[in-house]
């Protein structure tokens, strides 16, 4: 990720949402990120508390306690830049209360979020969205600082439209973009043009790097799950992008880096193995993939093993996983099975503490989730 950014010209913010791991996220700092992604008051908190100062809200402020905390924060450290988005005027005008009730002495960085008929949030017509951006521009409590927008909702397309989607949901980004600039809108300072799941950011960089305003612009990425990749979903959808992206895929593919480990419980019939994983230990937007598997004999050295054709996960329950294998699987009860996971968000979540390991396995460290 970091060479594609130099590639492209384009900064990330990744969406803290995905690990909620200070760790990772001091991480993601250190190699260069723009700021920290959240999505919620308790996040911003989180991000604070571990000497965060870059925060960019990917989400409505919304409610007295939520609006009167950030204003808190933004008069308690200076230092703190931290920007949140709108779209609708009736928030706005909540957001301008919040500045009122707290005297605020300099303005909460705000930008205009689109977004796609039928999807989320986010205005749907161009008239909205400048509705809504001269709204902000007139506070003084407020500050227009650029146009943003989710795209990732577009996996509820068929396939063959998605990126022709995806294409005229970021030309409508530059067009608002464009508008606001002329009208004069946006506050002093660089603009910020911010989509880019991890679906998608390829298109992101490339179509929004085009726009032409008289201010400076930055182009956000905001992808979270890069950070550990995962091997269901997004194997999939970076192989698209690959086919799509000359210059991403000729920084090689991402590897998953994110697994979660269970014994074999049960091999009740010769093609049935039941393993201690379920819904409460990973995520189950797709299934888990059995990827290797080790027998605990005590050995030191011993280093799993890739798991043969034709094991696969074919339903999970709260705490079992159920899978189908050959006759002559060499599992047992009790050996360990490595499973990669599809959404990385919804299997972090889980976890207080995940072990980092090296190549053999060795654990190094551990890492504390709060969530």
């Amino acid at each position: 990720m970091r060479d594609f950014l130099a590639l492209t010209g384009t900064a990330i913010a990744p969406h803290g949402k995905t690990t909620m791991a200070p760790f990772i996220y001091d991480l993601q700092i250190a190699d260069g990120a723009w700021g920290i992604t959240v999505s919620t008051p308790h996040q911003i908190r989180v991000a604070r508390h571990f000497g965060h100062r870059r925060i960019f809200v990917a989400n409505q402020i919304v409610g007295r306690a939520a609006i009167d905390q950030v204003f808190r924060a933004l008069a308690e450290d200076a230092d703190l830049d931290l920007y949140c988005i709108a779209d609708s005027v009736e928030n706005v005008a909540q957001l301008v209360a919040g500045g009122e009730r707290a005297g605020a002495r300099r303005p909460m960085g705000v930008l205009v979020e689109l977004g796609l008929a039928g999807g989320r949030t986010g205005c749907r017509t161009h008239e909205e969205a400048m509705a809504v951006a001269r709204a902000i521009a007139a506070s003084p409590h407020l500050a227009l600082r650029g146009v943003e927008g989710f795209e990732g909702i577009v996996w509820g397309a068929p396939a063959d439209q998605r990126t022709a989607i995806v294409e005229t949901f970021m030309d409508r980004i530059a067009a608002v973009a464009g508008a606001c600039d002329a009208e004069g809108l946006f506050a002093d300072g660089t603009v910020l043009l911010t989509a880019g799941g991890t679906a998608y950011f390829d298109m992101v960089a490339d179509e929004l790097s085009r726009v032409r305003i008289g201010a400076p612009t930055c182009i956000l990425l905001r992808s979270g799950c890069y950070i550990t990749h995962d091997s269901v979903v997004y194997e999939k959808s970076l192989e698209l992008l690959a086919g799509r992206s000359p210059t991403a895929a000729g920084l090689g593919p991402m590897e998953h880096a994110l697994e979660v480990w269970a014994y074999v419980q049960s091999r009740p019939e010769p093609t049935r193995i039941i393993a201690a994983l379920g819904k409460r230990d990973a995520s189950y937007d797709d299934l888990p993939v059995p990827l290797s598997w080790h027998r605990p004999d005590g050995r030191a050295g011993t280093v799993p093993a890739p798991m043969p054709a034709d094991h696969r996960v074919v339903a999970l329950n709260d705490q079992h996983a159920f899978l189908d294998v050959p006759s002559d699987s060499p599992l047992a009860v009790g050996d360990m099975v490595a499973f990669g996971i599809s959404h990385p968000c919804l299997t972090f979540d889980k976890w207080r503490v995940l072990y980092r390991t090296d190549d053999a396995y060795d654990v190094i460290g551990a890492i504390r989730t709060y969530f």
